[in-house]
């Protein structure tokens, strides 16, 4: 039922119901207004109390119901069947309206009608809504300042909503937009900039840095208008113009706009002292350089104008060498301008590229006059940044964006972790050190051969001036040292690049090695930096280095500072997780190495040092394997304490569950020292019930696939699991590779005994996955069928009976299915014709089976199951790839030879076509190994990348399998004489010689020949 005007006094009822802080009053109000929202009018309503003026004094129902009027436009603008949605005779009201309401004096209000605006607009604008854009530039050309500055808030929101949209028609639209609007938005930027600097010229000379109320309010008012049309003009810039990068067509406004903002923030900056306005000085100043950063991205060609980036690489330049020290925000700046100069240093499109031109074509090319454009670019760079300039800007980034400050020390003595784990996050376009540290990269990235020499030489100084203090010396927290802290920094940031120019060896054995020893309480500094640089310089570390760093490092990790243990932990990841890495050489410190990483654990506090520390155990029971068997018990006591303190933390237990699985593996048939440990945790990993179950069940699984393929012997604790495997694939199959696996496991592992118990969970899960999943889940589903028949040919084909008919189904009628599934589905149900024949005759002849077929679409035919399956069947033989699959589907042909059934003779040619094209395969092979009928070979069986691969415990169960498998020991040609002698007695000679000489005589020839050898 709509609502009307009548209903406007219930529904402002019911939003300032919704505002009450008594639950008992907002819920019932919230559940009714939910309700409405798809009603034909609500929104009218909305409408209506929005605009109200008898309401301007109750602004929070005015803007609930802006709120949920947005809410109803994203639900219900859109026509959706399930939802009727706002009627088509309602939007034209509705666009109009807010139109006329852009004029709302409450801040709040006014936002979301501009958000409400940019919502419809992308639905409906330029078909339904062509009049928007006119209207706005209409109501621009009012005198009216805070109706202009509504203007521009809806307009920023609007562009904002539709830059998103990056079809074709839309950019087009976007550009249209941008050609109606620039102009006039620029007037009014420029023309507000002037009145901006004016008004601060009078709060300058003000006596109290302050103005009349009604002159601060209207220069208030100025300052949000400009502030709106620059991100408007920003949002132009970037999406109404097509990238001059592609296209290589200058973008005008770029020349035009660039140096006003430019000269804007120079002027602006002056400012910046004055206390009334410095907010808004440093909002502005940041605005402006994040366009110009973003402009001179999406429009290089345009930008590289000599009018343009000569002046604001300069400034940039200025700011970064001469300026120093200031607020949190002007360090924002900064690192604006920073972010500038290595986005022009790093430009592709201002590096030259040689291209030929082609013979008589005078038309430049697309790559030729980007070569032109790129070549102007890089010769204003080398100009404006020559050697002199990259010499400077690289030692002021060193010796002062890479020093410690005092609070920065002073955040390290309070919070040694956080301080850290800040350091280490890769945050470099907001915090000052780490993009003066990108910047630095980007230099030498250029600039190696210039630089390199410059780095070394600041390397001497810094040592000169600050040599190693002796193991007990006292140590001062000098300029000296922090700049020394902040030179090995820069040799770490850029060891790639001084790979050829510092001679790491003889540095460490000179100089690093003695400041790892100062155990002063000042000396943790270089101690956690020179820890950090050996971390960097790994490809350096070889052979006789490793053991004396290994002593080093473990020597750190009893350090009395938490900064300094984790800059070794992370080292020594490096080191150990090094291609060069040696279990021999490390072997002799595990021992205290897990002692102090145990000891660690229990101290940290942060969640990211305990998933480091953490982490490096783990690795070490990975690289190190059997050789960690002397700490297992110290590792067995160790990860219960954490898997228990981390409750909660689905991260860390995600972690122990790995280290777990890693040692699972390094103890191979030993593996049971830890099952005590291990199954409370993998009962609850393995729980679909269990609270961390979307974060922790893939771990979990991989962690039972580990502990089944190392497992000597099965145990009543692995048996009493698998219930939850059943109840894993019921819930969904995303797991179904790694389930298919652990089924295949319990069996070679379990035997007959597993079957005997969890048949059923074993056929349930099985059932649900046959025909439910692609290809990909069916050939990982399939060699576990095959396993069971194999294992068990008398037992497990009348325990699958229901899986193989949907098998048969799926090769007669599996249209959706592709031809190797089909084949592969055959060949388990030739095995069961070749090691249990009576099953196989009784199970084709069943009532059951005819219905199914039936079901699934097969016509009623005078054929029986049997040919309709093997007519389907032949047909797709050929998709096998494997000579053991193959084989094993010629001795079922040879089995079917002696069936009385006449229309065996009809199909006598195709039988025979596939038993000698297989026995040219065994002839091939027959002075190699036999060939094994296994899925097992099969990369259709392999587990993903990262998955545990197999190991010796599981591989001679396998083993073994194969070796009583009987039908590795059958050899098909005899076979096949013997069966076509008794089909000739079954169907007669006569018959039998007339189906021969019907064969192609080729094939028969081969034929002989074959059986004959």
């Amino acid at each position: 039922m709509a609502l009307s005007s009548a209903d406007l006094p219930t529904v402002f009822s019911l939003l300032q119901n919704a505002l009450s802080q008594d639950q008992s009053i907002q819920k019932p109000a919230e559940a009714t207004l939910a309700s409405c929202e798809n009603r034909p009018g609500f929104c009218s309503c909305l409408l209506e109390i929005i605009a109200s003026r008898d309401l301007e004094k109750q602004s929070d129902p005015r803007w609930l119901a802006s709120v949920y009027f947005k809410n109803s436009i994203n639900r219900y603008w859109r026509i959706r069947r399930d939802t009727p949605g706002i009627g088509d005779a309602e939007k034209p009201y509705l666009r109009s309206k807010l139109l006329d309401l852009i004029r709302e004096e409450d801040n709040k209000v006014a936002v979301q009608l501009a958000l409400l605006i940019a919502k419809i607009a992308r639905f409906d604008y330029p078909r339904d809504w062509p009049e928007l854009f006119p209207m706005l530039l209409q109501k621009l050309q009012s005198p009216d300042v805070l109706l202009t500055q509504r203007v521009y808030l809806v307009l920023n929101q609007t562009l904002k909503e539709l830059s998103t949209k990056r079809l074709a028609a839309d950019q087009r639209n976007f550009a249209e937009i941008t050609s109606q609007l620039f102009d006039y938005t620029w007037h009014h930027w420029f023309a507000d900039m002037q009145l901006i600097l004016q008004g601060f010229s009078l709060v300058l000379a003000s006596p109290d840095n302050g103005l009349q109320p009604d002159q601060g309010k209207a220069l208030s008012l100025t300052c949000e208008r400009w502030l709106l049309c620059s991100k408007v003009l920003r949002r132009m810039l970037l999406f109404g113009f097509q990238s001059d990068a592609k296209s290589v067509q200058e973008v005008a406004p770029v020349k035009q706009v660039s140096p006003a903002f430019l000269q804007a923030a120079q002027s602006l900056l002056q400012y910046r002292a004055v206390p009334p306005i410095r907010e808004f000085v440093e909002k502005a100043c940041l605005r402006l350089m994040k366009t110009l950063v973003e402009v001179q991205s999406t429009h290089p060609f345009s930008f590289s104008n000599k009018a343009v980036l000569p002046p604001v690489l300069d400034f940039c330049y200025v700011q970064v060498t001469e300026q120093s020290g200031g607020s949190t925000m002007f360090e924002h700046f900064l690192i604006k301008c920073m972010i500038f100069i290595q986005s022009v240093i790093q430009c592709a499109s201002y590096r030259s590229h040689k291209s030929g031109r082609v013979v008589g074509v005078s038309t430049p090319s697309l790559e030729e006059a980007k070569g032109n454009l790129a070549g102007q670019a890089e010769e204003i760079l080398q100009s404006l940044l020559d050697k002199q300039r990259l010499v400077v800007l690289s030692e002021i980034l060193v010796r002062r964006y890479f020093v410690l400050t005092g609070d920065d020390l002073e955040e390290w003595a309070q919070e040694p972790e956080a301080f850290h784990h800040e350091q280490e996050m890769v945050q470099w376009r907001e915090k000052l050190r780490p993009c003066a540290e990108s910047l630095y990269l980007a230099l030498f990235e250029r600039h190696r051969e210039m630089l390199a020499p410059l780095v070394v030489e600041m390397l001497k100084q810094a040592s000169d001036n600050c040599p190693p203090a002796a193991p007990d010396a006292d140590m001062q927290i000098t300029p000296a040292l922090l700049l020394k802290e902040a030179v090995y920094n820069a040799v770490g940031v850029a060891n790639y690049d001084l790979y050829d120019y510092i001679d790491f060896k003889s540095w460490y054995d000179s100089c690093l090695a003695q400041e790892l020893h100062n155990r002063h309480p000042n000396g943790r500094i270089l101690r956690r930096r020179v820890a950090w640089l050996v971390g960097q310089w790994v490809s350096k570390i070889k052979d006789e280095m490793r053991r004396p760093i290994y002593s080093a490092l473990l020597g750190l990790l009893g350090d009395n500072d938490l900064a300094v243990k984790l800059a070794a932990c992370r080292s020594l990841h490096n080191l150990i997780d090094d291609v060069h890495f040696y279990e021999e050489e490390f072997v002799e410190f595990v021992p205290t190495c897990l002692q102090f990483l145990f000891e660690f654990m229990g101290t940290a506090q942060e969640f990211d040092s305990k998933l480091q520390i953490f982490n490096l155990v783990s690795l070490i029971i990975e690289r190190l394997g059997e050789k960690v068997l002397p700490c297992v018990e110290k590792i067995m006591s160790f990860l219960p304490q954490v898997w228990q303190a981390s409750e909660g933390q689905s991260l860390l237990r995600i972690q122990v569950i790995l280290a777990l699985q890693r040692l699972l593996m390094a103890l191979g048939p030993q593996s049971p020292m830890c099952y005590e440990l291990l199954f409370p945790i993998l009962q609850y990993s393995t729980d679909v019930n269990q609270p961390d179950e979307l974060n922790m069940l893939e771990d979990g699984m991989q962690l039972w696939q580990t502990t089944l393929r190392h497992a000597p012997v099965m145990v009543l604790q692995l048996q009493g699991l698998f219930p939850h495997l059943v109840a894993v694939m019921e819930k969904s199959f995303d797991h179904l590779q790694v389930a298919m696996n652990i089924i295949e496991s319990y069996v070679l592992l379990g035997g007959a005994d597993f079957l005997r118990h969890h048949a059923a969970g074993v056929v349930k899960i099985l059932d649900s996955v046959v025909g439910n999943v692609n290809e990909k889940g069916m050939m990982c589903t399939l060699p576990v069928v095959d396993t069971l028949i194999q294992c068990f040919p008398g037992d497990a084909p009348a325990i699958l009976e229901a899986v193989l008919q949907k098998l048969v189904v799926l090769v007669v009628n599996g249209r959706n299915d592709s031809d190797i599934v089909r084949a592969s589905s055959g060949a388990i149900l030739a095995r069961i014709l070749v090691q249990n024949s009576g099953f196989f005759a009784q199970f084709t002849s069943q009532q059951s089976l005819a219905v199914a077929l039936q079901q699934s679409g097969v016509t009623s035919t005078d054929q029986s199951a049997l040919f309709l399956f093997f007519d389907a069947w032949l047909d797709k033989i050929d998709s096998l790839t494997t000579l053991g699959k193959r084989k094993v589907c010629a001795l079922a042909l040879c089995v079917l030879l002696t069936l009385r059934e006449p229309q065996i003779l009809d199909r006598l040619e195709q039988i025979l076509s596939v038993c000698t094209s297989v026995l040219h395969e065994t002839e091939e092979e027959k002075n190699g190994n036999p060939s094994n009928y296994s899925y097992w070979s099969s990369n259709a069986h392999s587990g993903e990348e990262g998955s545990v691969s197999s190991v010796e415990s599981e591989e001679s169960r396998k083993r073994q399998v194969l070796g009583a498998d009987p039908i590795n020991s059958l050899s098909l040609a005899p076979l096949l004489k013997e069966k076509l002698q008794t089909c000739a007695a079954l169907h007669g000679e006569a018959a039998f010689n007339s189906a021969m000489s019907r064969l192609h005589p080729m094939l028969l020839g081969q034929l002989q020949q074959l059986l004959q050898t």
